[in-house]
This record gives structure tokens, C-alpha cells and sequence, in this order.
């Protein structure tokens, strides 16, 4: 493999404390050394980060991919090539593909899948149920075994705390990491807007934040009596922050991630006939979206996220209530994070360690950070680029975002995984 000389760029590795400007150097798709250079290393490839941050590869905890079962909408080769411009070296696949990610087979299926793309560093999380149906408990060892890095049950109900809490001894019993989307689907009542001001204007179906904050009360009662390891995903309201809060400072072991898009959206920017817009959990108020970015800021939510859910055209026509949630997300997820700290809401820092360092702790991988051994997961991004999010620059197969035609700050010039360079700004 080839031997690379990052120099001269701003070096963010927050896992470690450094921010300053230096150099990495890359051999055996490995990192070698931050900073000082090592003895005899003859680089093959330089690459000038002059100007220009160089941190860990970003480590998404929620993706859809569409494959296996709607390609149509899209592939693991158009989604793994814009994570790749987005930074990020490593996802988190949702189980709910078709098939359900439920058995060995479809977990070494999404392996083939992600290899034949140029992507290994794709994560299945495993089915918590069978079928995602809420009703009998996978075979949650055989799924580990097979490469699962969790299991959750996607946006799908469990219908029966008992199975809940079955399926939490068994996951802590084999120290799975349970990833929990806290919605309690017959509040949420097929809504698709925050049950306030807004739905009531336009006559949208509702949904209360309480629907979140119930489910996830019952979350956390049960990670007590279970000691179960559970991350909360997509958090969307204040109250879940205050809660999640609480129990980090009684013990438990819980985290939370937040969706790059609640971070700078309400329901106030809602258009109603956009289904651009229309997302799960509902976008809230401004109030939720502010204490979502202290929450952040606090450390109570570790990690931001970029729930990415592409969709083709057919999937949001129509009416409102009756199109498809979601929004395509992978590409805006660096500029907006950088937008955070340029309203002053997070560091620098923080925002780095949100999309990498904290990430790669919830899922116990030794990854997120430049650490020499670590695998040359590498981001390398101009934060002053400007750009539009447009057909000419846009490589995702879902253009589902209410960020379409408006101009970003921040853009990534080259990203490397294990050392390998699978995205260039100059060569795309």
C-alpha cells in the first residue's frame, strides 16, 4: 500500500488533544505518526493540506443504503461514494432492508454488498426481532458472530415490554450495544409534525413529543433493571435531553445522538406541500431545537448523525402525510456541523469529536481518531469552500433535502479509508 505524507494542514484529532498545524504519516494503511516525522519514511503520495483541517474519517451511526431490496431508490455504489465526499470512512446500516437484516446470511450479504462497492466499513446493525415485527427475539449471537456491531429494531414497535426487556438480558448477556430509536408508535398515530402550532394550522396528523419521551422512560427503566448498554438515536426534544441527562448522572450506561438536520430546523420552516421536510421524529420547536445544540455543547448527547434516508421521486409525491419520511443527508452533514460552530453553538472541536471520536467509543471500534496503530480513517476538509447543493455537485441518488439550491460552507477535498484515497475533490 502506498505511503502517505499528509503535510501542512490543521491537525483536530480531539481523541488525543492536538490542534495544531503538522503533519500525518500513513503506511500499511495504518496511521505512523502525528506531527513528528518517523525515522526513514520515504513518502509515494504527498498530499498538501495547507489551509485546508485534517481530522479522523466521520463514523455515521444511522444510514439507509436502499440495497438490499430498493435499489431503485438507491445502491451501496451511489451512497458509499457520497458518504466518501461527505468524510465519511465508516456507517451504521439500519436493519430494516429487505430482507430485514435478521439472519447470518443477509448480515454476510450486506458484507458482499459493501466489499464489491470499495466500502468494507459498513456496520449492520442486527434485527432485534425477527422480521422486525416486535414479536419473537432474533438470533442476536449468531448475528454478532456473523458482524453485527448492534442490534435495534429500527423505527418498528415492540409490542410487549416483556419481549423488550428479554431482548435487552440476552443483548447485555453477549455485550451488545442496543441502538434505540425511542418512539412509542401508537402516540405517534401515523403522524408526520410535531403536535403543535404548525400541525394545527395546516391540518397535518401530529405527533406529540411525549410519544418520544414515554418510550424512552420505558427505555431507561428497563437498561436499570437489565444493565443493557443502550444508545439512544435521533433524539428530537427537550425533554429527551433533560431525561438522558438524569440517567448519566445516576450511572447508567446509556448515550444519544442527534440528526444533523434537528440541530437547524423546526417546525416552523416546514413548507407544507415540501415533503422534503417531512422526517422521523417530527422537526419541533425552537425551543427543543435549542436545547437539542446545549444538550450537544453539555455532552449529554454525544454524537451528531446524518439519519440518512434517500428516496426516489415517487416516494414524495404526493400529499404530505402520505409521502415517505426521511431526508438525504449524507452530503450536508459536515457543512451544517460547521454551521453549528460558526453560530458559536459548538467548537470546532466538538463538532470533530461528535462525528468521529464519540462515535467510534459508542461502538467500541479503534477507530475515530489519529492515533499510530489506528487504521488511516482520514478526513481532510477546506472549511471556507463554498458550495451549492445542486445536480453538479450532489452524488447521492436522493436529492430528498430541504437543502436543495441553498449554499454551504465546507466541503471535503480528499478522504481515506485504511489508507486508501476513495474520495478526491479534484479527480470527482
Amino acid at each position: 500500500m502506498d505511503r502517505i505524507h499528509i503535510k501542512q494542514g490543521r491537525v483536530v484529532d480531539p481523541a488525543n488533544e492536538i490542534d495544531r498545524i503538522g503533519s500525518v504519516y500513513i503506511a500499511e494503511g495504518k496511521i505512523v505518526s502525528v506531527i513528528n516525522a518517523p525515522a526513514d519514511f520515504t513518502a509515494d503520495i504527498v498530499i498538501d493540506a495547507s489551509s485546508q483541517i485534517v481530522c479522523p474519517g466521520f463514523i455515521d451511526l444511522s444510514v439507509r443504503l436502499r440495497e438490499p431490496g430498493q435499489s431503485r431508490k438507491a445502491t451501496f455504489k451511489s451512497e458509499t461514494l457520497a458518504a466518501a465526499s461527505a468524510g465519511v470512512t465508516s456507517m451504521c446500516l439500519q436493519p430494516d432492508t429487505k430482507p430485514v437484516i435478521d439472519t447470518a446470511a443477509v448480515a454476510e450479504l450486506i458484507k458482499e454488498l459493501a466489499d464489491k462497492a470499495g466500502y468494507p466499513q459498513i456496520y449492520p446493525i442486527a434485527a432485534l426481532t425477527q422480521k422486525l415485527e416486535g414479536n419473537e427475539l432474533s438470533s442476536m449471537l449468531a448475528l454478532k458472530e456473523a458482524g453485527c456491531i448492534a442490534v435495534g429494531n429500527a423505527n418498528q414497535p415492540i409490542r410487549n415490554l416483556l419481549i423488550l426487556r428479554r431482548a435487552m438480558e440476552y443483548a447485555a448477556s453477549h455485550d451488545l450495544l442496543l441502538m434505540f430509536r425511542p418512539n412509542d408508535y401508537w402516540l405517534g398515530n401515523n403522524g408526520c409534525a410535531h403536535e403543535g402550532a404548525v400541525a394545527t394550522r395546516y391540518g397535518l396528523p401530529s405527533i406529540p413529543d411525549a410519544a418520544e419521551t414515554i418510550a424512552l422512560d420505558q427505555c431507561l427503566e428497563l437498561a436499570e433493571l437489565t444493565r443493557c448498554r443502550v444508545h439512544f438515536g435521533q433524539i428530537s426534544c427537550k425533554r429527551s435531553v433533560i431525561k438522558i441527562h438524569q440517567a448519566n448522572k445516576y450511572g447508567l450506561n446509556v448515550s444519544a445522538d442527534v440528526a444533523i438536520h434537528q440541530l437547524h430546523l423546526t417546525e416552523n420552516d416546514i413548507k407544507p406541500f415540501d415533503s422534503a421536510y417531512h422526517v422521523l421524529p417530527p422537526l419541533r420547536t425552537e425551543a427543543d431545537k435549542q436545547y437539542l445544540r446545549q444538550g450537544l455543547a453539555g455532552g449529554t448527547i454525544t454524537s451528531i448523525c446524518s439519519d440518512h434516508q434517500p428516496h426516489d421521486i415517487d416516494a414524495k409525491l404526493g400529499a404530505f402525510p402520505e409521502t415517505e419520511p426521511g431526508v438525504s443527508s449524507l452530503e450536508t452533514l459536515l457543512p451544517l456541523t460547521l454551521k453549528l460552530v460558526a453560530q458559536h453553538a459548538i467548537t470546532l472541536e466538538q463538532g470533530i469529536a461528535a462525528l468521529s471520536q464519540h462515535p467510534a467509543r459508542i461502538l467500541k471500534l479503534p477507530r475515530g481518531a489519529l492515533t499510530p496503530g489506528f487504521s488511516a480513517d482520514v478526513c481532510i476538509f477546506d472549511p471556507e469552500l463554498d458550495w451549492q447543493v445542486n445536480g453538479a455537485n450532489w452524488l447521492s441518488r436522493g436529492i430528498n433535502t430541504p437543502f436543495w439550491n441553498q449554499s454551504l460552507k465546507g466541503r471535503v477535498t480528499y478522504a481515506l479509508q485504511a489508507g486508501k484515497c476513495i474520495f478526491s475533490l479534484q479527480a470527482s
